[in-house]
C-alpha cells in the first residue's frame, strides 16, 4: 500500500471545517470568521459542518462528529479538511470511523496538530494516505516566518514536490494570544531565541525516512493498538527506516518520560534513523526537565535525537507530512527539513 496523496487543491475547490474534538466558543467565533476569510481568499470555497459547538469539551455527540468528519473524508467535492484546533477526547472517534471506506475513498487532505494526532496519524497509518501536520484553522491568519510554509502552501502543492523548511531562530516563550481580544492579530509574538539541539551529544546529523509521529499526550493512548502500528507501516512503506517526530504538549516530565518509554516498548521507534522532538512550553520536575525525560525514555535506541523542532505547541508552527519522505540535517552553521510528496 504504496502513500497515497491527495491531489493539489486548486481554486474552486472547497475546505471542509469540522471540530472532530472541540468546537469553537461564541467569545472566538469572530476570529473564527477571519481564519475562514484567509481561506476564502486563497480561492476556496469553505464548507462549515454542524460539529462546531464550543459550549462543553467536545463539539457534538462521538457519533455526530464521526459521521461528519467521515462525510466531509470520503466526499469527492471536498478537498481538503481542516478542524478549528485539538481538543481532549478526538479518540472516541477511532472506533466508529470506517477505516476500509477511508482507504477506497479518494485521498483528501486532513489537516491538524494536538488531538488531531489522534486522527491524522491512524489515517496514514491504516490507509496509506498522506496527513498534514501543522497549523490548526486558527492559526491560518498568522503570518509565517521566514523559512517556514503555511499548510495553505503545502495542501497546494504536486505530488512529488519537494520543500525545504528551516529553524527561523525565534519561538514565543510561553502563552497564546487572546482571540477573543483580538480576533484579527496576524502577527506571532516571538519573544526568545534558539534553534535545534542535539540531546544525544552526538555530532552533525544527516538522515533519511519516511516522517510520521504527532502530539505525546494523545498518541500515547493508541500505543499496542492496531491503530497506531508503525512497524508495519515501516516495513510495508518505508523498509530504509522512518523519521519519527514527537511533541509534547503541556503534561509535566515525569509523565512525558513515563508516555514515552510506554511508546518505545510498543515499538513506535523500532525503525527510527532518527527522533525528532518538538519544543515545548510544558514543565520540567526538579529532578528531570523535558529533554532529560526524552533522554531517559529514548536515549538507548542510539538514533540521533534532535529537540526544539517547530512542530510542537510552541509557536510558530512547522508543518510535517506524515508518510512524506524526509531528510533531516542538523550541524552548528546548517538545519533544514526536506519533504518530498513521493
Amino acid at each position: 500500500m504504496p502513500v497515497r496523496y491527495p491531489r493539489p487543491l486548486r481554486p474552486g475547490d472547497r475546505v471542509g471545517v469540522t471540530a472532530p474534538s472541540s468546537g469553537v466558543a461564541k467569545a472566538l467565533l469572530e476570529r473564527l470568521n477571519v481564519a475562514l476569510c484567509d481561506v476564502q481568499a486563497r480561492g476556496y470555497e469553505v464548507v462549515v459542518g454542524q460539529c462546531m459547538d464550543g459550549s462543553g469539551h467536545v463539539s457534538a455527540l462521538a457519533a455526530d462528529r464521526a459521521s461528519e468528519l467521515m462525510s466531509m473524508l470520503t466526499d469527492p467535492t471536498i478537498r481538503a479538511v481542516v478542524p478549528p484546533w485539538g481538543g481532549e477526547t478526538a479518540i472516541d472517534l477511532i472506533p466508529l470511523l470506517d477505516w476500509d471506506r477511508l482507504r477506497e475513498a479518494e485521498p483528501t487532505w486532513l489537516v491538524g496538530f494536538s488531538d488531531i494526532s489522534t486522527l491524522i496519524t491512524p489515517l496514514t497509518l491504516l490507509t496509506g494516505t498522506a496527513t498534514l501536520h501543522g497549523n490548526n484553522l486558527m492559526d491560518t491568519p498568522y503570518r509565517v516566518p521566514e523559512g517556514l510554509l503555511s499548510w495553505l502552501d503545502i495542501v497546494a502543492a504536486p505530488s512529488g514536490h519537494r520543500f525545504t523548511q528551516a529553524p527561523p531562530g525565534r519561538h514565543r516563550a510561553a502563552g497564546f494570544d487572546d482571540f477573543a481580544a483580538f480576533p484579527d492579530i496576524r502577527e506571532y509574538t516571538l519573544d526568545s531565541q534558539g534553534t535545534w539541539t542535539r540531546l544525544d551529544n552526538g555530532g552533525d546529523v544527516e538522515a533519511e525516512g519516511r516522517l510520521i509521529g504527532g502530539c505525546i499526550e494523545t498518541l500515547c493512548n493508541l500505543t499496542g493498538t492496531p491503530y497506531l502500528d508503525v512497524t508495519t507501516f515501516a516495513r510495508n512503506e518505508s523498509p530504509e527506516g522512518l523519521l519519527v517526530y514527537v511533541e509534547a504538549a503541556e503534561h509535566d516530565a515525569f509523565t512525558i518520560c513515563r508516555n514515552l518509554h510506554g511508546m518505545r516498548l510498543a515499538g513506535f521507534f523500532d525503525r527510527a534513523n532518527a527522533i525528532l522532538v518538538g519544543r515545548t512550553s510544558a514543565p520540567d520536575n526538579s529532578s528531570l526537565s523535558q529533554h532529560e525525560a526524552v533522554l531517559d525514555a529514548l536515549g538507548s535506541l542510539n538514533v540521533p535525537i534532535i529537540a526544539d523542532i517547530e512542530c510542537g505547541h510552541v509557536p510558530p508552527y512547522m508543518p510535517i507530512v506524515n508518510g512524506a519522505y524526509g531528510r533531516i540535517v542538523h550541524s552548528p552553521s546548517r538545519s533544514e527539513l526536506t519533504q518530498t510528496l513521493g
